[in-house]
């Protein structure tokens, strides 16, 4: 069995961690931190200054795919969260009587809850594992590494990108890490540091080629509040939908665990309302001019917060393979050290949950070798990547309409009406949800024939179909905005 060591305790390392060490394997976690998530939840997710997790207070989405990951191979960590106030949310719950149940449709449930539920739940299953050892406040400072002869396998993907075969070239293969503390060897070294982990640096230092980095920008920026139902009020309202986009501006709520939940209100980075909404007055009357912000501001909920922004995201994805093959060997990354992907689909736990447990499935076989880093690697691409290049799609569509503030028309006008058709048919609704809970891609999804015809006989009955006519006009919404 192998002993891996893991680079930051966020999601990504402590599931690695977690879930290595019950494949029988040890781990050591290095995390900069001087503490772990506790399960007084409100004083560490308001209170816990994080600077290097700046997402920990955002809202965050815990799909189909993340909380089938935590049923399946961490029962334990998945009942510690119900236990801690997270719920569950049926996607087909939408309608008022549920449609008869197919196989698959236990995977479309959402587990609603912050983010610091799921992290205090593997922090109370990592200190009864006796395999892991977690060192806080001891962040890695460098990697010991060893040159080696390496040979790039014959399908690896340098070779199936034509690149030039680098057979007998030396090849940097990690060895362990370094703290101030010392050094500490291992097998496998997992970067679960995030994008601002600085793994690019470290990796150069022991003489590595560059990652190969492809980076979208996604010109969005976010405004969230925290806020709590009244004292009795366990569940806030099924409907509107949760989630509206305007043409220049969207209202989303994010209803999480104790009858909390988040109101977020997103923007163009260059719209010049963008600084006014950082004002709690301004916020609320622009949220309640959404039809989701309205129903659940109205209820008379507790402000928790100020409003909490964030911009400049971006969707990044990094490879440790190029077209000459491995760029290093006995280190591969988990969560955001592979693909960083913008909020808006909440993609981001789930993808990191699946790396997590790829690394733990695998971790007996050769980890520090070039054949490992290699199948890893072309595992992320096939399972990772069309979900990260479905998000800058998603997010492209999303910047370009509201930077223009144009109608939405053609293929894109069809893309909206068939998400405005499943809030009426089933049948649309279940195909949505599979790809909304990363069960089924939207080129599988969406081309199903039934499907396709819903649609369209959905938007024959409406020819004066507009998306995106929900919510205020711009000359209302700068009024809103105003002083």
């Amino acid at each position: 069995m192998a002993h891996v060591l893991v680079i930051g305790g966020g999601v990504g390392g402590l599931a690695t961690a977690l879930l290595t060490a019950r494949r029988g394997h040890t781990a050591e976690l290095f995390e900069r931190d001087t503490r772990a998530p506790g399960t007084a939840l409100d004083r560490d997710f308001f209170g816990w200054r994080r600077p290097t997790v700046p997402q920990a207070v955002q809202p965050h989405a815990l799909l189909g795919a993340a909380r089938n990951v935590l049923r399946d191979d961490l029962p334990d960590v998945y009942a510690e969260m119900l236990r801690l106030g997270a719920r569950e949310r049926h996607e087909l719950d939408w309608f008022e009587v549920r449609p008869p149940e197919l196989p698959g449709d236990e995977d479309l449930v959402m587990l609603q809850a912050r983010r610091i539920v799921l992290e205090s739940a593997l922090a109370t299953a990592l200190r009864a594992e006796p395999g892991v050892v977690v060192r806080h406040g001891e962040p890695v400072t460098g990697l010991t590494a060893v040159s080696h002869a390496g040979t790039v396998p014959p399908d690896s993907a340098g070779a199936e990108s034509g690149g030039a075969d680098s057979g007998g070239a030396d090849r940097v293969r990690v060895t362990g890490v370094t703290t101030e503390a010392g050094g500490y060897q291992g097998d496998l070294v997992v970067d679960a540091g995030g994008r601002r982990g600085g793994i690019e640096r470290r990796l150069g230092a022991v003489g590595c080629r560059p990652p190969v980095v492809e980076r979208h920008r996604t010109g969005l920026a976010y405004f969230c509040r925290w806020y709590r139902l009244p004292e009795g009020m366990d569940e806030g309202p099924r409907r509107p939908w949760a989630v509206t986009g305007g043409a220049f501006a969207g209202c989303a709520v994010f209803p999480a665990d104790n009858r909390v939940f988040a109101v977020t209100l997103f923007v163009h980075t260059a719209d010049t309302t963008r600084s006014a909404l950082r004002d709690p007055a301004v916020f609320e009357r622009a949220a309640r001019s959404f039809p989701p912000g309205e129903a659940w501001l109205a209820l008379g909920a507790e402000p928790l917060s100020g409003v909490l922004a964030t911009a400049g995201l971006d969707n990044r994805w990094s490879a440790l393979v190029d077209e000459h093959g491995p760029v290093v060997s006995g280190l591969v990354p988990v969560g955001d050290s592979i693909t960083h992907t913008n909020p808006t689909l909440g993609q981001g736990t789930s993808l990191a949950l699946w790396a997590a447990r790829r690394v733990a499935r695998t971790a007996h076989r050769e980890p520090g070798s070039d054949r490992f880093a290699v199948d890893h690697h072309e595992w992320a691409v096939r399972t990772l990547k069309p979900w990260f290049d479905f998000q800058v799609v998603a997010d492209a569509a999303i910047g370009e309409r509201f930077a223009t503030r144009a109608g939405r028309t053609g293929t894109a006008r069809e893309v909206a009406a068939l998400f405005d058709c499943a809030l009426e048919d089933p049948e649309v609704m279940r195909a949505r949800a599979r790809v909304r809970h990363l069960a089924e891609p939207p080129e599988r999804a969406y081309a199903d024939p039934d499907v396709r015809a819903r649609v369209a006989r959905w938007l024959a009955a409406r020819p004066d179909y507009a998306p995106n006519e929900v919510g205020p006009d711009r000359e209302e919404w700068e009024k809103l905005t105003a002083g």
